[in-house]
């Protein structure tokens, strides 16, 4: 397993220790031109929960890789917050921002991997 997979996998332990749904994980590798390698994509049901799954990530990442984010934007009002990673950039939305930027249909060329909702 690459150390970028293994961070990944971090970022989706933490999102499901707060309970993100609705996972996915987009493989850029094989795309030209893109800023990173993989995209996380999640949700949480309020801002409240988003700013919950970003602080969560933060720490799980920190604690199995060491790594901190480059930068982290959105806090502010947590509807949609941006983790840089360098290879690897988290997106934690609300439902409806989710929706109305659309970004996971934005790389359907990619390969797309669905993470299942712990119940």
């Amino acid at each position: 397993m690459t150390e970028t997979r293994k961070l990944v996998n971090s970022i989706i332990e933490g999102i499901q220790e707060k309970k993100g749904h609705r996972i996915r994980v987009a493989d850029l590798r094989n795309i030209d031109d893109t800023i990173c390698q993989y995209l996380v994509i999640c949700e949480g049901n309020s801002p409240t929960q988003v700013a919950a799954i970003e602080d969560s990530v933060w720490d799980a990442v920190q604690k199995q890789t060491g790594e901190k984010p480059r930068s982290v934007d959105g806090l502010r009002n947590s509807l949609w917050v941006a983790m840089d990673y360098t290879d690897v950039v988290v997106h934690v939305f609300v439902p409806d921002a989710r929706e109305f930027y659309d970004i996971d249909n934005l790389w359907d060329d990619a390969e797309m991997e669905e993470i299942p909702d712990e119940v």
